[in-house]
């Protein structure tokens, strides 16, 4: 599977960043993954985001299936989607063209002097899997990077590729972590893990692909930046043959 990561920043403006998808999905993949909450950005720290709020179904998922058909992709993206608690959306990834699905934040940011859960809605822990290209794709959102137990159940589920879209918020030792993260995630679960986080300066950038085996097969820096990568199932099997730590498992 040819996957391509686009770790362009998101505006206040939700109009803007719609119209911009036509030009940044690219072709030539079979999955395309985007920035959380691309749809708009969260803005300043602590705002209230209710008001940007959309249906599944609604103009920025809308366009996304559209450009996704276009180029014969699947798109991953990041927006807020309208719940029942109206002052707090869920903050959520929509899955268009090849695939279609939704999937909901778990874990909350209310971390690092942050309070996500102060204006947003987690969602239901229930492990989201899909199938693109026939490659089985399970989805986190940035924070949830943090809790390994998620992963797991999404290998449990048959994942064998991690998709972590992030707005990951830039700061002392921050990078590392992201980094150290995402390799330890692909590393425990022998996954690939494919991680796509907002540019500088305000966010981390680093967006990253990941094998099973631990090894970065593509890094981007602060700035924005399109990155592609293969995914080879030949080289899951083989980590899962030199490391059988699933199969080992007694716990």
């Amino acid at each position: 599977m040819r996957v391509a990561l686009v770790q362009e920043a998101s505006g206040l403006d939700p109009a803007a960043n719609r119209a911009r998808l036509d030009a940044l999905v690219p072709d030539g993949a079979d999955l395309v993954v985007l920035p959380e909450a691309f749809a708009r950005d969260f803005g300043e720290a602590g705002s209230d985001v209710s008001g940007y709020a959309e249906p599944v179904d609604g103009p920025f998922a809308t366009e996304l299936e559209r450009v996704a058909a276009a180029r014969g992709t699947t798109a991953v993206a990041g927006m807020f989607e309208a719940g029942p608690d109206t002052a707090r959306p869920y903050n959520t990834l929509v899955v268009r063209g090849g695939a279609h699905a939704a999937y909901r934040k778990v874990h909350l940011y209310d971390s690092f002097g942050y309070r996500e859960s102060d204006r947003l809605t987690a969602g239901d822990p229930e492990p989201l899997v899909v199938e693109v290209a026939g490659t089985r794709v399970g989805l986190m959102t940035c924070y949830d990077l943090r809790f390994p137990e998620l992963a797991r159940l999404l290998v449990d589920r048959g994942a064998e590729v991690l998709v972590v879209p992030a707005a990951w918020v830039a700061g002392e030792r921050k990078v590392d972590h992201w980094r150290t993260l995402v390799r330890a995630r692909a590393i425990e679960n022998t996954v690939f893990v494919v991680a796509c986080g907002q540019p500088g300066p305000r966010y981390s950038g680093h967006s990253l692909v990941v094998d099973p085996l631990g090894d970065v097969l593509a890094e981007a820096g602060d700035d924005a930046a399109v990155l592609t990568a293969e995914l080879c199932p030949e080289a899951l099997e083989q980590a899962r043959r030199t490391n059988p730590s699933l199969a080992n498992r007694r716990l």
